[in-house]
């Protein structure tokens, strides 16, 4: 039996500023790329600091996925990417904020860099509903 993939593309959420796709609806899951706080209508950073930028992007991540069929209480695992661990808790404030009561598994890592220089990326695998 052919194994089939589902592209997700939603104006709820940022373009894709590289060769990849917002989302990959897959073997029952949603893989969601990483988001970055661009605001989807300007294509611009949103927020200066890493909560500010938390929020804009989680919206972001829900407007993927929703644009897959989903909700946040579907998400099953994310990664945070830091550009600094200092701003630990104040992502995590923003993160929780988001998903209310729902708590999928993480990891989150420190790295060198971020897309446009911003503070923190978060990716998401969801099981679809």
């Amino acid at each position: 039996m052919a194994k089939e993939s589902l592209i997700v593309k939603t104006d709820k959420a940022p373009a894709a500023i590289g060769p990849y796709s917002q989302a990959v609806i897959a073997g029952g899951f949603v893989f969601c790329s990483g988001q970055i706080a661009l605001d989807p209508k300007t294509g611009q950073v949103v927020g200066e600091t890493a909560g500010q930028q938390t929020v804009r992007v989680m919206a972001n991540l829900l407007g993927v996925l929703e644009g897959a069929g989903c909700s946040i209480k579907d998400v099953v695992k994310t990664t945070i990417f830091l550009k600094s661990m200092n701003d630990f808790q104040e992502v995590n404030t923003a993160y929780a904020a988001a998903l209310g009561d729902h708590r999928p598994a993480r990891a989150t890592v420190e790295v060198a860099r971020l897309p446009k220089d911003v503070l923190v990326e978060i990716d998401a695998v969801a099981l679809v509903p």
